[in-house]
This record gives structure tokens, sequence and C-alpha cells, in this order.
């Protein structure tokens, strides 16, 4: 690993968990080092202990000493058969990153996963899942108007694809192929393109005869589902490891998971601290560090049950009904998600996809 990439997975124990997810992003690793002011190993942080640390109570605030993990595997600089023997601790300790150290303990390299078998490659069997992939299309998309007039929401172009190609490609490459559309705004646009679009894919589609809200229409799919299954917005863009996140939600044993993604609220005004009208101090332009709902669901097919046919239900009504009676669990990402239904992230994401100026 050249050497300012190496500095950058380097952090010390005094970083806060807020800065250490913001360098996993900026690096786009999955794992950081904790090193002492020599680049002494310390430990280790991955997303993972982030984000069952986040679960667990912790605050954006916390330091990463708090949550990094001690008993790391690592090699010793200039070892015999070094490359054989970091492959077996990756398969044994099921890791993708291993550190080298000098007889100091100090950092001096990093074997990566795809440094051993080349970025193509995966560090395990390629797997597809039976799961299927609901794709909520039904809605008028008033907030990307005028651009709805013409076409439906679900085939707004990013770049050269429409947003549900680029939805199927994501869950594609992580193993899911099976999609349920459910349509009804400019259905017709839609049925085509899928006909057009099944080389990869199994599609099915169902119809809604009137608006049931942002999750009504998936009684529809009572009998079409009978395992567990995901459920995503057609707006919701994620860049997720989605066979993660169904292993995260069945060792929770969740009925329903939701993914969130931590997201900074900034107040652009002083704000007041007051006590029974008393100014107690002046906090300007704080930042509020928030985890927002993605749009995108893994589901039990237990939670269709809590749905009638022909009967309107938006998404957050049927999460808190469903929160009452089962558990419901959360899957925290730091970046990496795309709201196109807002103008602003639209725009966005065309500058960075490629595509026409608006």
């Amino acid at each position: 690993m050249d050497k300012v990439k190496l500095k950058s997975l380097l952090v010390p124990p005094d970083t806060t968990i807020k800065q250490a997810m913001q360098r996993l992003s900026e690096t786009s690793e999955r794992i950081l080092f904790v090193v002492d002011e020599k680049e002494m190993l310390l430990g280790t942080v991955t997303d993972g202990d982030i984000r069952t640390a986040l679960i667990n109570g912790l605050k954006f605030s916390d330091l990463v000493e708090i949550v990094m993990y001690r008993r790391f595997a690592a090699v010793k600089e200039g070892m015999l058969n070094m490359d054989q023997h970091v492959k077996t601790l990756m398969v044994q300790n099921k890791i993708e990153q291993i550190p080298v150290l000098d007889d100091e303990g100090v950092v001096v390299d990093v074997f990566l996963w795809t440094d051993l078998l080349g970025k193509g490659e995966s560090k395990k069997p390629e797997k597809t899942f039976e799961k299927s992939v609901i794709v909520m299309a039904g809605g008028k998309g008033t907030r990307l108007e005028p651009f709805t007039r013409i076409l439906p929401k679900p085939l707004i172009p990013i770049g050269n694809k429409p947003v549900i190609e680029l939805i199927m490609e994501s869950f594609y490459k992580c193993g899911f192929y099976r999609f349920i559309y459910s349509l009804n705004y400019k259905k017709e646009y839609i049925k085509l393109f899928l006909r057009e679009n099944k080389s990869h894919y199994e599609i099915d589609w169902v119809e809604e005869d009137d608006f049931y809200g942002t999750a009504g229409s998936l009684a529809l799919i009572k009998d079409k589902v009978t395992d567990t299954f995901f459920v995503t917005n057609c707006d919701s863009l994620l860049t997720v490891d989605y066979a993660d996140v169904l292993r995260w939600h069945e060792s929770k044993g969740a009925a329903m998971t939701i993914i969130g993604c931590h997201n900074e609220v900034k107040i652009p005004f002083g704000v007041l601290q007051l006590d029974n009208g008393i100014l107690e101090g002046i906090i300007e332009k704080p930042i509020h560090d928030m985890i927002i709902n993605t749009g995108v669901y893994v589901m039990e097919p237990v939670v269709l049950s809590y749905l009638n046919h022909n009967e309107h239900m938006n998404m957050n009504e049927l999460i808190e009904i469903v929160s009452k009676d089962k558990k419901v669990v959360v899957y925290p990402i730091y970046g990496g998600w795309v709201d196109i239904g807002q103008w602003e992230e639209y725009k966005k994401s065309v500058e960075e996809f490629g595509g026409f100026n608006i």
C-alpha cells in the first residue's frame, strides 16, 4: 500500500466516532488502525464496530478507543512466505485487511484482500439469494415536477440510465436478482422498460387501482413472497453491501430492519438556551447528528399481515404499528445515500454520474 493511503487509515485514539465515520467514507475502506503518537498499533475499528457501538447507545462524540478491537491480527515485517500467511489469516479470521508491523509494533504497511487476489475477485465465492426486492414505483413524484409530468419518477435518468436500472444493478452485484415492482402512475412506461430489461433479472409487478400510500401496496404481494424480502423506494440510491444488511437482519431476529444513514442537520442561526425565560447561553450555528430513514428496508412476511387490501397506509405508520408487536432494528450507514426525489440531491447525482445540465 502506498504511504499516502496508509497514512489515511491511521487515526489516534482520541478520534471521535463521527470523525472515524467520515474517514471511513473518505477512504472507501472498512477499517481504520488506531495508533499512538509513534504510530504503534493499539487496535482496529471497522464500520461494523461503529454500527454496533451506535446501536448500543454510544454517541457520535465518543472516542474510538472505547470501541476499538485490541486483539487484532497482524504480521511481522520481513517474515517468510508473508503472502501465504496473510491469506490464511484473512480466511481464518474473515477479515479483508492485515497490518504489517515492525519490531516496535509500528504500522509500516497494510495488506488488502484485493492486493492478493486482484480487484475483480471477491473474498468469498459468488453467491446469489432467492430473496425478492420490492421496488415501490407507483408514486407521482410531485417533488420532481415538471419532469414527472412526462416521465414517471422511476425512469428519470441519471447519466445514461434510469434510476430503477441503477437500483437493480446495485442489488444484482450483491447477489439479488428477483424484483417485484409496485406500479401505478404512468405504469405502462415502466412496464415497457422492464419487459426490455429482463436479461439479468427475474421481474414481476403488481398494480394499484388507487393510490394506497407509501406502504399500502405491499398488501398486493402477499401471495408472491414467503421469505425475507427487501423493500426500496424508487428514488433511493445506496452504496451498501445488501448481503451484509441481510446477515445483520437475520442475526438480530428482527421483523423489520431499516437502513438509516448518518446526516448532519445544520441550524444556520444562533440557538438560545432558556430556563424559565432567562437566557443561559447561545449556541452559534449548532450541528446535530441524525440517523435518517433512507427508504430501504428488510422485512419478514409477518409484516404483511398488518396490511389490508385496498387500504391506505404510509411507511411510517406501518413501522410504528409493527414496532409495537415485533422487533424493528436499524442498520446505520455513513454516507453513500442519495435521495433523487429531492431536486438538489438529483442535481448532485446527475453531476456525479454525468449527464445533462439542469
